[in-house]
This record gives structure tokens, sequence and C-alpha cells, in this order.
């Protein structure tokens, strides 16, 4: 099973950047499918996870709120994190994950597999 997360870069505040994790391995559907970040010197923290197929319910933690989107496409096994009106509080090194369950495990960290990271940078 792999995760391959793409989409790192930089932006300036109020930017947008898309996120993708693609999956190999596995089957997607059944999977809630999620992502966490982890800034230097701070502790790893949840922010969106989006249950599996056909439940679909999509969470969020509330400082990405209205900014960020979460969304999957089974089909092509990916799962995308459209990141809008970013600030400062946001740089990160982004991860995937997925839990063959629900996202109320997931967004604790209890997961089945994560990707490597990709990096975030907002800076003017």
């Amino acid at each position: 099973v792999q995760l391959q997360a793409l989409g790192e870069g930089l932006v300036q505040p109020g930017g947008s950047l898309r996120l993708s994790c693609v999956a190999s391995g596995i089957i997607l559907d059944n999977y809630a499918v999620g992502w966490f970040r982890q800034a230097p010197g701070k502790e790893r923290e949840w922010v969106s996870c989006l249950n599996g197929t056909p439940d679909g319910y999509t969470f969020y933690t509330d400082s990405v709120k209205g900014r960020f989107t979460i969304s999957r496409d089974n089909a092509k096994k990916t799962t995308d994190l459209q990141m809008n009106n970013l600030t400062p509080e946001d740089p990160a090194t982004y991860t995937c994950a997925v839990h063959l369950g629900s996202c109320w495990v997931l967004r604790s960290g209890t997961v089945d597999y994560w990707g490597q990271g990709t990096q975030v940078t907002v800076s003017s």
C-alpha cells in the first residue's frame, strides 16, 4: 500500500493550493481519508477527513472550516484537499492518511496507512 502526496508549494497569504493524495494497493472506497499537518515545533494536527463510500460525510478542524475542502475520486484513488485563503498559520508538512473505518477514529491519529508529507509554505 502506498499513499503519495502531491501539490507541494509556496503561496502568498490569501492564495490557494490544492494537495492530492494518490493511493495504490487498496480499494479506496472503503476507507475514511484524511489530512494531518505538522508545523515545526508543533504537534501533529488533524485537518480534515472524509468518510468512506457511501457515507461521504466531511469533517474539518475549526481553523480551516470555510477555507479548506476535502474531496475524493474513488475511481482514480485520489483524495484532494483544496486550500483557499491560506494564512500564516497554515504552513506545515501536510500528510494524508486512511483508515478502514470512520473519521471519528482517523482524526485521533489511529490510521491504517500514512502517506509521506508534502510541504506547504505561505509567505509574501
